[in-house]
């Protein structure tokens, strides 16, 4: 990953211990070796051991820098859906209509999703969760429900521009990536092939029926 990923702020981290400073680089390294070995491996099977070992650190300075195996697993998760939450930033949006705008937000979402590595986390995550239900709040938290925020203010802006007409922006975003991913993602996660096309065709179905709820446009003039 070649983005920049903010310090974890999902409040499920341990206690973070005293220590000098970690220069940006070497944060990111630890970052990006946790977030590759706990989406291939899962979280039971990742060592802070192997997370040092592998990214040219010490335990302690992962210990300083994280507080704990929890916390970093936070700062992991929130790395993967940074590049989910470019799509949701007023300046990283597509210029176009907003039909073309919400199709661009659809694939990002989809695209994310179907990742055939993040099928594999997702499984490993809800077994681990029986057994510790704190990581799987930590990844909701972490993932997921700051995904579906940053979203919901996305629609806010459209609301307020009079692009769409919304009272309830976190319900509205929950909506459109339910219907983005429809079948698709029970197929996906049970080995069932998803073709492009029938991602397509979601995709554009789910934005016309938004646009249908939500649209300020005339019936049929949404594209402008």
């Amino acid at each position: 990953m070649s983005i920049g990923c903010s310090p974890t702020k999902s409040g499920f981290s341990g206690r973070r211990r005293a220590g000098r400073p970690l220069d940006a680089a070497k944060r990111q390294a630890i970052i990006e070796t946790a977030s590759h070995l706990f989406f291939h491996n899962g979280y039971a099977a990742t060592s802070i051991e192997q997370v040092a070992a592998d990214a040219g650190v010490s335990k302690v300075t992962i210990y300083n820098q994280f507080g704990d195996k929890r916390a970093l697993f936070a700062a992991a998760v929130e790395c993967e859906c940074e590049k989910m939450r470019g799509h949701f930033s007023l300046e990283a949006m597509p210029q176009g209509t907003i039909r073309d705008r919400l199709t661009a937000i659809g694939e990002a979402v989809v695209a994310f999703l179907f990742r055939p590595e993040m099928t594999r986390f997702d499984r490993r995550i809800a077994a681990e969760t029986e057994h510790e239900p704190a990581i799987g709040a930590a990844f909701l938290e972490a993932g997921p429900r700051r995904m579906k925020r940053a979203f919901a203010a996305w629609l806010q802006h459209a609301h307020a521009s009079g692009d769409l007409a919304i009272a309830d922006a976190e319900l509205a975003a929950e909506q459109f990536v339910s219907l983005c991913k429809g079948m698709g993602d029970l197929e996906h996660r049970f080995g069932t092939d998803v073709t492009p096309e029938s991602c397509r065709s979601r995709i554009d179905g789910a934005v016309r029926l938004f646009l249908a709820a939500y649209g300020t446009a005339p019936r049929g003039d949404d594209d402008r």
